[in-house]
């Protein structure tokens, strides 16, 4: 890249100040008849509708899906994919499918209106409207429904059968003229403590079974069985652990307890009729250190058994069970494994609150910073170890220790070893986000560990069966492999030929892999991508490397889709079935590889985006896919395997065509320093090139990939909606940020600024009636441009980095890690420490050039803000009122970086259009804008209404 030079002394581009507006012609408005589309509006969010939960029938007969708008009442729909019948349930969510396509089951929410009346009669939480269990029969298209329904289960590849629970009963009505009688005793009651009602339902059949107090249940994968535990009625059924058969129906205890016992963790194997669970016998609920116990039951058994305790667990000597992993089987069941942990500390209860000490103690060698121990206390407090127990030889070993950070089992359990890391040496190296880890390899026969690979600055993964660990090494840009059976490590990439690792990086920091699509057939291949092709390597001493697809010459990028979701290994001797895009001109869509030949077809191609997989069933050759634009919403698309009859299978959003939309295209320039460029120009619909158009400019590094992404209106967590600008009259400018290390600051101004004024040269935009927008990064950036530029009659810049030198040794609250990394190697592309680069540090923060802005500033910064500290947004406030600078920061109480409370979208949304409505376009000025909002009225009222005259 082109060397830029910048001194502190900007370029200013003069426009007129605030206190010097003058009368100006108005901005451009789209003609209005009587047919004219509507510009949308704050009204239209809550009815915009999205399509969520998506299956297709394994026998590829029916789609059924949610779709719900973004407040409101949602339904479930079912649609015939062989005709046009199309059955569609209220407020259904949760959808499930059993495996044989007989019947898709789902909860039925109770309406919102009512849960949201209920609330404000301040009902308890009991007598709050209830779901509603409804089970949809596929052949009769009928509808069942049963009320009072709190959760359901079926197996995920077998029977017809499910288990629901009840919530409580409601309690009877008090007879007020019955004769006093004798007090009898009451009746257990349902609720957490005590359990509730279990109902086993046959769909083909209608037989149910209920068994009542139940406190948790579990299904097996194949259909089999069921398994439960109850705290018992002291009559029909006792307190325990129970399996039910699905073969004949019937219920066996195999652990009795008593009511105050706890079974939790119940686990059953895929397919032998195996359960494991955990039990607590401590009926003392103010016992501070529990002591869970490890039971086993297997078919044929009549009871199950104590397998590991705090007697006889395989840990450290004085360890226990833990009660936090879920115990788990391994795919041929030969292995259980579970998890040990030491006897947690406590806190003693015999302090009063004034006696305890609460200190935190920062210590120069701490292995993680107090501010990341406190956000990993939880899990920290729930840290397994784990274990190995097998049900034939009965032996016991310990695999984990607390010198390995993570355990991965190797093909579901079933290799004689796992895998295991630790960065435990390195984690002190707080400055690192991506800490190095020593790899090693777990024997299931003794525990024992064998060192893989030290240090490596990576993530490790292991292929299905087992045979090679691999990674991708960052400082070396390369992939490798470990074969495990040979004990040798092979890299499978050099860089002599090609990379495989982004070649367009442009962080002080190694760059990141293209990805991989996973192994072939039996381990015996590996397919990866580089930045536009599909590779497949043979690990061996000399590997060998093969390009499947020819993408590089046409600039088109080609991608495996997986199309069962059971995939395990990618099989050779089937074609493949990929996703295209094309770099230059963003068409996306599919084509067919034979892996064999190299002879890939193109199938199906357009101007459009394919961003949500392919669904295809598993006996029926068809194929489920969605295609968005700017202009279409990511509607299902059904078709055959060679997209010759494509049919358009949902219209979730029909409203659409009654509101002006606009429509997007790419836009090229050079930037400052002579690099090529390009963007995203939003247009309003009827756009008319001879008028000026008001002009919105966006951005966040690169963003001309999603050309063809659709915009819903909605509520806007922390960025401008395109659609809704260009909809009411704005013309939108995206442009792409290329950047050079050291200078990212002055990298934005070297290519959005010839950008927009390559935009302004088209004529169409009023050159003095232009905002910019931008949140985080892009909030940073807008800070640092209004600094050196007029340009822009308002600007919107959320939650910014204001001065680097205070917020380089700050902390990103929600992680508990230490910004550092973000000046020195990822986003902010500084390249060294403060001391080492303090000018850099300097000349890149805004703060510092606080006496040059002339463009009124919003900010959003909220006082939880985990990413960047709010202070930040608060030292570019205060400076720019000092100076008595048009500027107003919104600080939405409790939210983070992005909102994530509907109500505050809302407002955001409101008082960000009504900012630049002002500015751009002369509408009123909005009573918050022009006199504040007093801190004894927040809550109550919010001044969006105009200023009065």
């Amino acid at each position: 890249m082109k060397t830029i030079f910048f001194t502190s002394c900007a370029l200013i581009l003069s426009l007129p100040m605030l206190a010097q507006k003058k009368e100006r012609k108005k901005p451009a408005e789209a003609k209005t008849t009587a047919t004219a589309k509507k510009p949308l509006n704050h009204q239209v969010y809550d009815f915009w509708k999205d399509n969520t939960e998506r299956f297709v029938t394994n026998d590829g007969k029916f789609f059924v899906y949610g779709q719900n708008p973004q407040e409101g009442d949602g339904r479930v729909v079912i649609r015939d994919l062989n005709g046009t019948k199309e059955d569609s349930v209220a407020r259904g969510s949760g959808i499930r499918i059993n495996n044989d396509s007989e019947f898709a089951a789902f909860l039925i929410k109770p309406q919102l209106k009512l849960v949201k009346d209920a609330k404000r009669a301040k009902k308890k939480k009991e007598d709050l409207p209830k779901d509603t269990l409804a089970i949809y029969n596929l052949k009769t298209r009928k509808v069942e429904k049963i009320a009072n329904v709190t959760s359901f289960k079926l197996a995920e590849k077998g029977g017809s059968w499910l288990a629901y629970q009840l919530g409580a009963a409601p309690a009877p009505k008090k007879d007020t003229l019955a004769k006093a009688a004798k007090p009898a005793k009451a009746p257990k009651k349902e609720n957490d403590d005590n359990g509730f009602r279990l109902v086993v339902l046959d769909v083909k059949s209608g037989h149910t079974e209920t068994y009542s107090y139940v406190k948790e249940y579990s299904v097996s994968e194949d259909g089999k069985w069921l398994t439960f535990a109850s705290t018992g009625n002291d009559s029909t059924i006792k307190a325990g652990v129970y399996v039910w058969s699905a073969i004949n129906h019937t219920i066996k205890l195999v652990h009795e307890g008593a009511g105050k016992h706890k079974f939790t963790k119940l686990s059953l194997s895929k397919n032998d009729g195996q359960l494991a669970f955990i039990a607590d016998a401590d009926t003392n609920s103010k016992t501070q250190v529990r002591l869970p116990k490890l039971y086993y039951w297997k078919d044929g058994s009549e009871k199950a058994s104590l397998i590991a305790d705090e007697t006889s667990q395989p840990g450290v000597k004085g360890w226990l069970v833990s009660a936090n992993y879920t115990p788990e089987f391994s795919n041929d069941g030969k292995k259980l494994f579970f998890g040990t942990n030491p006897v947690p500390i406590v806190a003693d209860t015999t302090l009063l609150p004034d006696e305890i000490v609460n200190v935190e103690v920062w210590h120069w060698q701490d292995k993680n910073l107090q501010t990341r121990q406190k956000v990993t206390a939880e899990q920290d407090k729930k840290r397994s170890y784990l274990a190995l127990y097998e049900p034939d030889s009965k032996r016991l070993i310990q695999l984990g220790d607390q010198q390995l950070t993570r355990t991965d089992l190797v093909n579901q359990g079933d290799a004689d070893f796992i895998l295991g890391t630790s960065d435990l040496k390195y984690s002190h190296e707080h400055w690192d986000w991506n800490p190095k880890q020593d790899v090693y390899l777990v024997s299931l026969k003794d525990g024992s560990k064998k060192l893989v690979k030290e240090k490596l600055e990576g993530n490790v993964r292991i292929s299905p069966l087992g045979k090679y660990a691999y990674w991708f090494s960052n400082p070396d840009t390369a992939w490798f492999a470990y074969d495990i059976a040979k004990g040798q490590t092979i890299q499978l990439t050099s860089n002599k030929d090609v990379n495989f690792a982004d070649e367009q990086d442009d962080h002080p920091d190694f760059p990141n892999p293209y990805g991989l699509a996973g192994w072939t057939n039996n381990d015996e291949q590996v397919i990866v991508y580089d930045r536009y092709d599909v590779w497949s390597i043979t690990p061996a001493t000399q590997p060998v490397l093969k390009k499947l697809t020819v993408g590089r010459a046409q600039k088109k990028q080609y991608r495996y889709v997986r199309l069962d979701r059971d995939e395990r290994n990618i099989d050779l001797s089937k074609s493949w079935l990929l996703s295209t895009f094309d770099e230059t001109d963003k068409k996306e869509g599919y084509a067919r590889l034979n892996p064999s030949t190299g002879e890939a077809v193109k199938l199906y191609e357009g101007d459009f985006k394919t961003g949500n997989g392919v669904l295809m069933p598993k006996t029926a050759d068809r194929y489920l896919f969605t295609k968005e634009s700017f202009r279409d919403y990511p509607d299902w698309y059904v078709s055959d395997t060679n997209f010759k009859s494509v049919a358009k299978i949902t219209d979730t959003n029909p409203q659409q065509k009654e509101y002006s939309w606009g429509s997007v295209e790419l836009v090229n320039w050079l930037a400052g320093d002579g690099t090529p460029l390009q963007g995203l120009l939003y247009k309003p619909e009827n756009f008319d090139p001879k008028k000026k158009y008001p002009m919105m400019v966006y951005y966040y590094e690169k963003n001309t990939d999603n050309l063809h992404t659709h915009f819903a209106p909605k509520p806007i967590r922390s960025y401008i909606n395109f659609s809704y600008f260009a909809s009411n009259g704005y013309v939108v400018f995206v442009p792409d940020i290329v950047y050079q290390i050291g200078y990212p600051g002055q990298s934005a101004y070297n290519c959005l600024i010839p950008g927009v004024l390559s935009q302004i040269d088209k004529g169409f935009v009023d050159k003095e009636r232009i905002g910019i927008s931008g949140h985080s990064w892009g909030g940073y950036q807008t800070a640092y441009l209004v600094g050196q530029t007029n340009l822009f009659k308002a600007a919107e810049a959320g939650a910014p980095v204001a001065n680097m030198t205070s917020a380089y040794g700050g902390i990103r609250w929600d992680t508990g890690l230490t910004r550092q990394a973000q000046y020195e190697k990822t986003q902010s592309r500084i390249g060294g420490t403060l001391w080492d680069k303090p000018i850099q540090y300097i000349e890149n923060s805004p703060l510092f050039y606080a006496p040059k802005v002339r463009t009124p500033l919003l900010m959003m910064h909220n006082d939880d803000d985990g990413a960047v500290p709010w202070y930040q947004g608060i030292e570019y406030y205060m400076a720019l009122k000092r100076l008595d600078k048009p500027v107003w920061m919104l600080n939405y109480n409790g939210e983070k970086h992005g909102l994530g409370k509907r109500q505050n979208m809302k407002d955001f949304a409101v008082r960000l259009y009504q900012y630049f409505d002002y500015y751009l376009k002369d509408a009123p000025m909005p009573s918050w804008l022009g006199e504040g909002l007093p801190y004894i009225e927040k809550g109550i009222n919010q001044h969006l209404e105009p200023m009065q005259k």
